[in-house]
């Protein structure tokens, strides 16, 4: 009797150990292989020269070695790692027959998601923060974001960042796999996954919601109560460039934030039925894919300080 109940708990181990997944992608599309290939080996291309080149601007001229550009880098290098957890498996996918992903490359995809998501999520609330201490209280802006305290609120961004991964990942862990399963989406996301399992998912399904939900709404509450001051603050202003200044800055922010969180929302706030599956998919792809591109273009190109340090960086090496 002993022995038996042995083997029945070793069996899911060794099941689940030999899972394999299936990534579905776009393969439903078998014409839009090709196009979709080029599509988003462009914009990765893209996204790679536009976050190391923001990263590398900011580092390399002194006059934006401040609070802004500093959260600015970081945002930037997170940006350069979800795309790459993401995207050159999807573009393998979209080349290749065999779309297969291993368990445990699935589960790594998935961590490293979970962690850049999250990290990204706070990492806009800080940096709307930010924000708000410049325009409402400039004369105390160098106090109050002093280097340290700035490097804590990146160290607390990544940190939490890991913990919601670990979290997020022991609760697919527990779940039981089984055979050859088909992950309908362009990564390894929760609900793909989860869809896949052969054991009852509804606690992770639901942890997942309760810890999202509280993710959304937490730095959504930070961005929202920054940008109301800074709207008061702006409105009191007379009305010249410094009030257009702010707002242009602002507005980019908030263009940001707002495809962000409403991806975000929609992916893991909203319960999926089996017929979005195909929204899904395309939410993955602007939070995954296209808004790590559009990120150093939203903050830079509306930015005359970021303009003049890459004019300046050309002209010395011409």
């Amino acid at each position: 009797m002993h022995h038996s109940g042995t083997s029945v708990f070793s069996i899911p181990e060794n099941e689940t150990s030999a899972v394999t997944f299936i990534l579905m992608g776009f393969s439903e599309f078998p014409d839009l292989q090709i196009p979709l290939f080029l599509l988003f080996l462009i914009i990765y291309t893209v996204t790679v020269l536009g976050n190391l080149g923001m990263i590398a601007v900011i580092r390399l001229n002194p006059k934006l070695h401040t609070p802004m550009y500093f959260f600015l880098s970081h945002l930037s290098f997170v940006d350069f790692c979800y795309s790459t957890v993401v995207t050159p498996k999807l573009l393998e996918n979209l080349i290749v027959e065999d779309r297969r992903i291993s368990f445990t490359g699935c589960v790594m995809q998935f961590f490293f998601i979970c962690l850049f998501v999250v990290t990204e999520t706070f990492m806009l609330a800080v940096m709307a923060y930010d924000r708000f201490v410049a325009v409402c209280n400039p004369l105390l802006y160098t106090v109050a974001m002093s280097p340290k305290f700035c490097c804590s609120l990146v160290a607390a961004s990544y940190s939490w960042g890991i913990t919601c991964s670990f979290v997020f990942n022991h609760f697919i862990l527990v779940l039981f796999f089984c055979g050859t399963k088909f992950i309908n989406n362009i990564a390894c996301e929760h609900d793909a996954v989860v869809a896949a399992a052969c054991s009852d998912p509804y606690i992770s399904q639901k942890f997942m919601f309760i810890l999202a939900t509280f993710n959304e709404l937490s730095s959504l509450m930070i961005i929202l109560t920054s940008y109301v001051f800074i709207v008061i603050t702006v409105m009191k202003m007379p009305a010249t460039g410094g009030r257009y200044k702010v707002f242009s800055i602002c507005a980019s922010h908030l263009f940001t934030i707002t495809i962000f969180h409403s991806m975000i929302i929609s992916l893991y706030c909203i319960p999926t039925t089996k017929s979005s599956w195909l929204l899904v998919k395309v939410a993955s792809v602007f939070y995954e894919v296209i808004i790590p591109m559009l990120n150093p273009f939203i903050y830079s190109l509306r930015n005359k300080d970021v303009k003049d340090a890459v004019r300046k960086l050309i002209n010395s090496h011409l």
